[in-house]
């Protein structure tokens, strides 16, 4: 079913660039200085694709669906609204980190930052996603719910 979005953002992941961006510099220069030997031109081309994938993550609620996926649309996932109990902010650590991964506190959606809104769906799962747009997200996603 295709709705309108009621909220959209995306939010690019400067952290993974950067980092990337260092590791690549050293990895192009080593190419540069000794010739390009075929496992580092993979890891160069690796480091590409892993940028490509991770760019940012993109949060979509529409009046009965939230979605979010990283760069393309990529290791993500979409939650009908109906399964959704409830929504709050809450604020990551260092121990969430970057991507797609679950930690005690449930499965954690992240690029940058600490700033997240959990989703704590009717069967029990627990569904952190990063963004620094928290407010904006949780009350579309507290309005939408309401009705």
């Amino acid at each position: 079913m295709n709705s309108t979005a009621v909220y959209l953002h995306k939010q690019f992941a400067y952290i993974i660039f950067i980092l990337l961006s260092w590791i690549a510099t050293f990895t192009a220069l080593a190419i540069a200085l000794l010739g390009p030997m075929i496992p580092m031109v993979i890891f160069l081309i690796i480091l590409v694709v892993v940028g490509f994938l991770f760019h940012g993550l993109t949060i979509k609620v529409t009046d009965d669906e939230v979605s979010w996926g990283f760069g393309p649309g990529v290791f993500g996932k979409t939650v009908k609204l109906s399964d959704i109990e409830s929504v709050k902010p809450v604020t990551n650590s260092f121990r969430h980190g970057v991507g797609v991964r679950i930690t005690h506190d449930g499965w954690v959606y992240a690029v940058h930052g600490f700033s997240a809104v959990e989703l704590e769906l009717k069967d029990g799962t627990s569904i952190r996603l990063g963004t620094n747009d928290q407010e904006k997200l949780l009350s579309s996603l507290e309005s939408i719910l309401k009705k």
